[in-house]
């Protein structure tokens, strides 16, 4: 790139399409015979051959919106007239009218899959475009009706019975071990595939990029790819354990649960990974914007050999799968009897992995908080002290109350707002309702809260009603909080109680802010505070996706995609809920 003009290398991109290979050694550096591979070389050859071996099985259904042969095979069964159903791993919000709309785990019939990104499905009445890679397609295609599986379960079948049933489903294994076949079968080839997939991320673009110390910086290569290597390591040892368990011969009476079981904290890797991902994204998409790195990728993706999928599609597999675990689990223990020796690791695998989703989701939205904790402390006056961030990462309650602190025992009307570890409280404005001003905090983690009965407190020695009192364990420290109503004094004891509950599983899971992510949050909030412009604290809003009205295909994958990790119905942030329905941050 440094010898030619971006003009001319395009020129010499577009004419060496045919012969890849020139266009290869012309951008990235091939290796030389004698070179390692780094990371490859713990698995080697086997590894490559447990690939090629995946590659040859007859594998029919793998990466959504992949193309190539799935695809191919996919719109091959439709125009036969056979019925494909996909799962769904996210919610999918519907921007327009055109589109479908569902919930992670529903199952939608895929009547078109001609497009690789954007698919035509139908669920019960409703018909629409909805994004490939929201979903994976069933592994059991021709399952059988739900009511027969129960019936099989629940009674007993007489000998003509199960003869006659014989006939219907075929030779070969009973139902339910065919199913569970099915089911064992699809997660090892998956995760061999996966392990490709990220062999050629770390071989094919980190590998290659190192070598363009003018092109990239290593703090480039963090954002864009994460903790991939990590992952990669893991996932090789994770898979090296599964074909241990595997029964080659009788996939039916492999026993992979206690796998999951073994790793199920290893797994906590991709919450570092599933935070990281909206900035990979970001620093990608400024890059993508100059010619010589588009071409480079593209390069590295021919040298690799690999799919035709973009940088972009790669570095989302994590994400996608990290999510599939749950789904493929529930799927295995819906096969599995409860007399199989699996069993009871396979229900414990489940609620494991349903937990590692879950936990990457919390994670992922304290996180998205910092930033906003940032933004609400450079819109207080006079704050003193350590930033808000240097302890605590959640807002857990806010509200209005009257505080009396020793001696004076003088009444005030103060905000406050509680956040793990600490308590801020502030002043109104008299004449601007929307400003607060800084005017002290409480140590939370030194504090014993208290319920006070309504009438004299002795402590104070005035009568008091709705109270709460917050006393430190040396009793040095002593505040006497009066809410208006007894329902909202309930709501701030249940507020401390969950506060303590945070702080323990924040303990016990080790979540923590980075110094890194906490200058970076405090530096976003003063960027949007310029300088001579007075501040206020309002509500924030989001600038929603605009509504793109398309009488055909979508024109692009919604930006709301990839984060509701396994869990459809997970809780929303009560952050901005807890501020903005306070009046005075109302303009």
């Amino acid at each position: 790139f440094s010898e030619t003009s971006d003009k001319n290398y395009l020129f010499f991109f577009v004419s060496s399409l045919s012969t890849s290979s020139l266009l290869v050694s012309a951008v990235v550096v091939p290796d030389g015979a004698s070179e390692k591979a780094g990371l490859g070389d713990e698995l080697g050859s086997e590894e490559d051959l447990l690939y090629e071996e995946f590659r040859g099985s007859g594998h029919r259904f793998g990466h959504p919106g992949g193309g190539g042969g799935e695809q191919l095979a996919i719109n091959e069964l439709i125009s036969d007239g056979s019925v494909v159903y996909a799962e769904a791993l996210w919610d999918h919000v519907t921007m327009d009218d055109q589109e479908l709309g569902f919930k992670a785990g529903d199952v939608i019939e895929v009547v078109d899959a001609t497009n690789k990104e954007w698919w035509w499905g139908r669920i019960m009445d409703s018909e629409g475009w909805f994004p490939a890679s929201f979903v994976r397609l069933r592994v059991n295609q021709d399952e059988p009706m739900e009511e027969y599986l129960a019936h099989l379960e629940e009674t007993q079948t007489g000998e003509e019975d199960r003869a006659g049933l014989g006939l219907l489903l075929g030779p070969g294994l009973p139902c339910k071990e065919q199913m569970r076949t099915n089911v064992i079968n699809e997660i090892m080839s998956t995760e061999r595939d996966y392990i490709k997939h990220l062999k050629d991320i770390c071989e094919g673009y980190i590998k290659q990029c190192r070598k363009r110390t003018d092109m990239f910086t290593e703090e480039q290569l963090r954002t864009i790819f994460g903790n991939i290597e990590e992952i990669y390591r893991f996932q090789r040892k994770f898979l090296k354990g599964l074909e241990k368990k595997f029964n080659k011969e009788e996939p039916h009476l492999s026993e992979i649960g206690c796998c999951f079981l073994e790793h199920q904290t290893d797994f906590q890797i991709y919450s570092e990974y599933c935070n990281n991902h909206p900035n990979a994204c970001v620093q990608l998409s400024k890059l993508m914007k100059v010619n010589k790195y588009v071409f480079f990728f593209e390069a590295c993706r021919l040298l690799q050999k690999m799919i035709d999928i973009s940088l972009d599609g790669f570095l989302l597999t994590p994400v996608q799968k990290i999510c599939k675990y749950p789904l493929q689990l529930a799927e295995l223990l819906k096969y599995t009897n409860p007399q199989h020796r699996d069993y009871k690791d396979v229900e414990a695998a489940l609620n494991a992995m349903k937990n590692v989703a879950r936990l990457i989701n919390e994670r992922k939205r304290r996180l998205e908080n910092i930033d906003k904790i940032a933004q609400w402390q450079s819109c207080i006056e006079d704050w003193e002290g350590e930033d808000i961030l240097s302890r605590s990462s959640d807002l857990i309650f806010s509200g209005e109350l009257t505080k009396l602190s020793q001696p004076q025992a003088k009444s005030q009307q103060r905000m406050f707002f509680l956040f793990d570890h600490q308590m801020v409280y502030c002043k109104k404005d008299l004449l601007r309702r929307d400003m607060l001003y800084y005017k002290g905090r409480v140590d939370m983690d030194h504090m014993e809260v208290i319920d006070v009965e309504d009438g004299k407190e002795k402590d104070f020695n005035i009568s008091v009603k709705n109270a709460l009192k917050l006393r430190s364990e040396a009793g040095d420290e002593v505040h006497l909080l009066c809410a208006k109503k007894p329902e909202h004094k309930q709501r701030w004891l249940q507020a401390f109680a969950d506060e303590r509950i945070q702080v323990q599983h924040d303990q016990e899971t080790g979540f923590t802010l980075t110094e890194v992510q906490k200058k970076q949050a405090m530096l976003n909030a003063c960027k949007s505070h310029p300088a001579g412009k007075p501040k206020a604290v309002t509500r924030p809003y989001y600038d929603f996706l605009l509504r793109q009205k398309h009488p055909s295909l979508p024109t692009a994958l919604p930006q709301q995609q990839v984060f509701m990790l396994a869990e459809p119905k997970r809780k929303t942030s009560t952050f901005w809920h807890n501020i903005g329905r306070l009046t005075p941050f109302k303009k």
